[in-house]
């Protein structure tokens, strides 16, 4: 049974290369909240492609500084989760949810 709180811990996906990489190693990242926890990220994942996971990896990655038309700004930082599945198992999360 998904509940509301698993759509809102996942993002997204991140289509990166270093992202699609690891794709062979039957993981998949993905952007999370800056409050999810480990255990939310798993159950969510799980929920939401009915798939096994047997790991989950994060880090928070800090927002750049950067200068547009002579005015300082600073992106946004976010947290992404590398997670790892179960043998066997694949998402194919570009086709949606």
């Amino acid at each position: 049974m998904t509940t509301e709180r698993d759509y809102d811990v996942l993002v997204g996906p991140l289509v990166t290369e270093k992202a699609t990489m690891l794709s062979e190693h039957r993981q998949i990242a993905f952007r999370v909240r800056l409050d999810a926890t480990k255990p939310e990220i798993r159950r969510a994942v799980e929920r939401l492609f009915d798939v096994k996971v047997t790991g989950v990896n994060t880090l928070r990655v800090k927002g750049k500084s950067k200068i547009f038309r002579g005015r300082r700004g600073q992106r946004s930082s976010y947290k992404k989760a590398i997670v790892t599945l179960a043998e066997g198992q694949s998402v194919d999360y570009l086709s949606g949810v």
